[in-house]
């Protein structure tokens, strides 16, 4: 069983194929934007133009417009190759692209930028089960916990704030899909944005 695995929900565009657990290839370009231009030439790059039995995709949270255009792209190879397509949480792919770190210190906090102002938060246990929901806060909010190593593109930041810790700058990377639980996998993958929407409705006359 061959995967496509891709994930465009931070700065990192990231694809690979794997297969029998051991990877086949893989592009990984840190572009900041220009997602929607890059995603599908990095994939058509792979070998055989990333022909896959099963795609997988990061639902984020990350980026608003590079999750939108991961989940997109994945769905749309599916179809057109007819093929089975399913999702995980970006952060949990971050947990998982520094698993060994993590398991030899019982657990970390894995932190991303979440825009605004804000940080993507999520505890993982020393197996890469979520010991909590995602959440997103404020700097100072996210520094009152507790993690000893903290993983993410926000580590380095968190650490310095709080005076304390040790940090692992990681951004997701698509082979990491193999060390990724399988309790992790999403059926219907769909955006996880990670905060309520910025825009609100307008109230009733």
């Amino acid at each position: 069983m061959r995967y496509l695995v891709i994930d465009s929900a931070s700065e990192a565009c990231s694809v690979a194929l794997l297969e029998a657990g051991r990877v086949i290839d893989h592009r990984h370009e840190v572009i900041g934007r220009g997602h929607a231009e890059r995603l599908v030439p990095l994939i058509a790059a792979l070998a055989e133009g990333g022909r896959a039995d099963v795609i997988v995709v990061g639902c984020g949270p990350g980026s608003f417009a590079g999750v939108r255009i991961g989940v997109a792209a994945a769905r749309a190879l599916a179809l057109g190759w007819q093929v089975p397509v399913h999702g995980f949480p970006t952060l949990a792919l971050v947990a998982a692209n520094a698993a060994d770190e993590i398991a030899a210190a019982g657990g970390a906090l894995v932190v991303m930028e979440g825009g605004h102002g804000q940080w993507f938060v999520q505890p993982f246990a020393a197996d890469l089960s979520p010991r909590a929901d995602i959440r997103s806060l404020l700097p100072e909010e996210a520094v009152t916990l507790a993690d000893e190593l903290v993983v993410g593109n926000r580590a380095e930041p968190f650490v310095t704030r709080r005076g304390a810790g040790r940090a692992l700058s990681v951004l997701p990377d698509a082979r990491a899909f193999l060390r990724l639980p399988t309790a992790a996998l999403i059926d219907q993958p769909s955006p996880i944005y990670g905060r309520a929407p910025d825009a609100k409705p307008m109230a009733p006359a």
